[in-house]
């Protein structure tokens, strides 16, 4: 359904852009602003926001049905068919509209490159990045969008909890995962956020690792990262476990290194400072521990509709936190060839500081 509110933001945000138009295909943007969620396949289906506050949209005609009966009777819906493919219908949508050779068309980040090179040749208009413009809109969360979160996290919380006696020497990280997602579909997911990560040992040094074939063994450590989907909202969350027994000394204090790093973060967190300082206010634990080269990446991510969007908490971000801001705090550890030791929680900036996502304990724990 559309949001009447976001809409006239929107469109506003559309006339500062100094855009004849703004067109978006399904992706957080769409779901925001009209309850679509469409599938984003190959087929172009494209809602267009003028800057004198008419919409129209271009698409296929397998989803025409969805956008019909989501969108105002005042919107416009052109339909096209797989033998046709989008061209002429999108040539009569900027006819009908007035828009012509030379006009300016924002672009989102989830049009094809393909289909936005046809469109600025065939149109012969010029295209601009589109990217970051309804960002604004979706950066600060309401009370509902909060619910959804922690809802999200509530879910993930109880699928670890209840993950835990499964996992024993002997299984594969696929069989983990595999059970991990039949878990978070029992307490109420709508969906898994992304594939899980479920990586023992050495293969856990690779921040993302995409396999599954790894086996749990006496005395492994196991880092699980996963989340879930709940009405559109997403959960993230990390724990690294270990197996049999309590590690070795020196992982101990990796352990303890990563562990003070991530809830120096999350203590941190407030109103009114940058996204760079709490990158740094974290960041600098496991600096000061020396192991600063092994903690490659950003401290954090904003996390929505979309599971990765903005704010970014990074060095070189100077973005202001605001209450409503929701984001990752994820410091890690990655040493090739050993270990890898990443605790994660998403948070929601308050008025005087921040309140995790997520509740599952953080303290190093042997299964």
């Amino acid at each position: 359904m559309i949001n009447v509110n976001r809409m006239t933001q929107a469109f506003q945000l559309v006339r500062e852009s100094n855009f004849d138009a703004l067109v978006i295909a399904p992706s957080p943007d769409l779901e925001y602003l009209t309850g679509l969620a469409p599938h984003p396949g190959e087929r172009f289906n494209g809602l267009f926001l003028l800057a004198d506050g008419r919409s129209f949209a271009v698409v296929s005609r397998i989803y025409s049905q969805e956008y019909r009966e989501e969108l105002p009777d005042s919107t416009p819906v052109y339909e096209w068919g797989d033998e046709d493919w989008f061209f002429d219908s999108l040539s009569r949508a900027f006819a009908d509209h007035g828009i012509g050779e030379g006009a300016v068309i924002g672009v989102n980040d989830s049009i094809m490159a393909v289909d936005a090179v046809e469109m600025a040749q065939r149109q012969k208009v010029t295209l601009a990045n589109g990217w970051h413009t309804l960002g604004t809109l979706r950066l600060i969360k309401d009370s509902y969008e909060i619910e959804c979160l922690k809802k999200a996290g509530e879910i993930s919380d109880k699928a670890l909890e209840a993950l835990l006696p499964f996992i024993r020497p002997g299984c594969s990280e696929k069989e983990i995962r595999r059970k991990l997602l039949e878990l978070l579909d029992d307490f109420g997911a709508t969906s898994q956020a992304f594939t899980p990560i479920v990586a023992r040992g050495d293969n856990a040094a690779k921040p993302h690792y995409p396999g599954g074939e790894g086996v749990i063994r006496e005395k492994d450590s196991l880092l699980i990262d996963f989340g879930c989907r709940y009405k559109g909202y997403f959960s993230d969350m990390t724990r690294t476990f270990f197996i049999g027994e309590r590690p070795e000394q020196e992982i101990v204090e990796m352990y303890g290194t990563v562990l003070r790093s991530q809830i120096a973060g999350e203590e941190f967190a407030r109103p009114g400072i940058t996204s760079e300082s709490l990158d740094v206010a974290a960041r600098s634990v496991i600096e000061k521990a020396g192991y600063g080269d092994l903690f490659n990446n950003r401290l954090g991510h904003g996390i929505g509709l979309a599971i990765h969007e903005s704010p970014n908490i990074m060095r070189g971000n100077h973005q202001v936190l605001s209450p409503g801001m929701t984001f990752s705090i994820e410091p890690g550890i990655y040493i090739p060839g050993k270990i890898g030791i990443r605790v994660e929680n998403c948070v929601v900036v308050t008025e005087n500081g921040c309140e995790s996502l997520t509740k599952f304990p953080r303290d190093l724990m042997v299964l």
